[in-house]
């Protein structure tokens, strides 16, 4: 959920994603992985960013991931074999405080193969930094501070002072998501409005998702109900357990279970 709400700020506010990861503000458009290659790319926390002369890519982790350098390497490669004269910077953006050496890791080794990329570990980065700019406002609480509780709530002033109500609304739902990495929910509440994170874009688009996972188990836990119905009356009038494995999909094994249940009854 962490990365998700990371890739709509960085999604939503480019010139802010680039002023502070490139060091000035700069024009740039999605870049949608399928343009990359055919093969299946995981892009589930990957942004994709373009100008002219450079894509930046950027991706949010909450926790550290061991397979990060190849996965860098491996953008760089699929990036190059379709804009070989653009550069590209990457960078690889830690949530949550850790002390994992894997969040240290900048570069991809074997043999003669050598890449690198950029990290940050946002704990260790100054807050004023982003208490500069609306799309950056949400990461000042994972900064580098003893006080977290006091940073969240200098962001929610900076929150209120944003005059247009659905980018405030957006803002104070990324904030307070993001907080959760390192305070307690009723902490975050007293600090920020629920009724204006209710009513953001983020916080629906996380219903519906909700929603739609929901109905999914629903239809799956359906599924293997009715399939559990059909085994036990196949039992009952003496089909094979091979038999209804073949008609029902189930283990032999879960077929027996099943069956364990008819005797007991």
């Amino acid at each position: 959920m962490y990365d998700n709400i990371c890739k709509f700020i960085a999604e939503n506010f480019k010139d802010d994603l680039a002023t502070w990861l490139l060091g000035s503000p700069m024009k740039l458009t999605e870049l949608s992985p399928t343009e990359l290659s055919n093969e299946p790319i995981r892009a589930d926390s990957l942004i994709l960013l373009q100008s002219d002369d450079l894509v930046l890519h950027t991706e949010f982790q909450t926790d550290a991931d061991g397979d990060m350098p190849f996965r860098m390497l491996d953008y760089r490669v699929r990036v190059y074999r379709r804009f070989p004269n653009k550069e590209m910077r990457q960078v690889v953006v830690y949530l949550r405080k850790t002390s994992s050496e894997l969040v240290s890791e900048n570069s991809f080794k074997l043999n003669n193969t050598f890449h690198q990329f950029e990290v940050i570990r946002l704990w260790e980065q100054p807050t004023d930094r982003f208490m500069s700019a609306p799309g950056l406002l949400p990461f000042a609480v994972l900064s580098q501070t003893n006080d977290p509780t006091m940073v969240l709530t200098q962001a929610a002033k900076a929150v209120e002072a944003i005059t247009d109500q659905q980018l405030q609304r957006n803002i104070a739902a990324a904030t307070g998501i993001l907080a959760g990495l390192v305070l307690d929910k009723n902490v975050i509440s007293k600090i920020l409005r629920s009724d204006m994170m209710r009513e953001s874009v983020i916080y629906q688009q996380i219903l519906e998702e909700g929603e739609a996972k929901g109905e999914a188990k629903g239809k799956a836990k359906g599924k293997a109900e009715t399939t559990r119905k059909v085994a036990l009356n196949l039992l009952r009038i003496g089909m094979s357990l091979e038999q209804i494995a073949q008609v029902t999909e189930l283990s032999i094994e879960q077929i027996q279970v099943l069956q364990e249940e008819i005797q007991k009854s």
